[in-house]
Formats: structure tokens, sequence, C-alpha cells
């Protein structure tokens, strides 16, 4: 994912920052515990396209981000 569109892209939901993740290939909200899919290459910014994190998802994401 390319850095500069990653640094403009917000959630459209709660407008917070994105994080990218490679191997799951979404860009994921901690705000809304929304992950949007990448799809060849091509965010798809859509409420409805993205999945809700699992709690444990969630957990995870904050441990890795240094905030319990």
């Amino acid at each position: 994912m390319d850095k500069e569109l990653l640094s403009i892209l917000v959630c459209p939901v709660t407008k917070a920052p994105l994080e990218y993740d490679k191997e799951a290939q979404e860009l994921v909200c901690k705000a809304s515990g929304l992950a949007y899919p990448i799809r060849d290459g091509i965010p798809f910014m859509i409420e409805s396209e993205a999945r809700t994190l699992s709690i444990d998802e969630k957990l995870a994401k904050s441990k890795i981000s240094g905030k319990n």
C-alpha cells in the first residue's frame, strides 16, 4: 500500500486514521472496529464492504500499538 495514499485515507464512519494490515490485505480502523478490504490493490472504503473486527483482533491491535 502506498504510504502517501494511506496518509490521506480515513475511516468513512469515524474519520479516524487507518492502519494497513498487509497479511489480511485490509485497512483497519481501531476507532470503529472495522476492516476495509483491499482487492487488486484497490481499497473498498464502503461500510457495507467492511467486516467487523472480533474482540480478539481488537485486543491484539491495541497491544501492537502499545495501548492496553
